[in-house]
């Protein structure tokens, strides 16, 4: 069990650190990770998962059970 304490410690010290040079703000955070993927000139892969697909799965099924999204 210590070795889990001292990764979620090592983690916690990690996101502290980023939002403090960030601006200490959540709103920082995701504009500086927005501009370094901006920056970084990778390929931004879009999900497939379209609004229908999202609509369909909100939706309890024909038979009357319901679908994980709706429990």
């Amino acid at each position: 069990m210590e070795n889990s304490t001292s990764i979620l410690d090592e983690l916690h010290a990690i996101r502290e650190q980023l939002l403090a040079e960030s601006g200490g703000t959540l709103e920082g955070l995701v504009a500086r990770l927005q501009k370094e993927q901006r920056e970084s000139g990778r390929v931004i892969l879009k999900s497939r998962r379209t609004e229908r697909c999202i609509e369909v799965a909100d939706k309890p099924l024909l038979d009357g059970s319901s679908t994980p999204a709706t429990r």
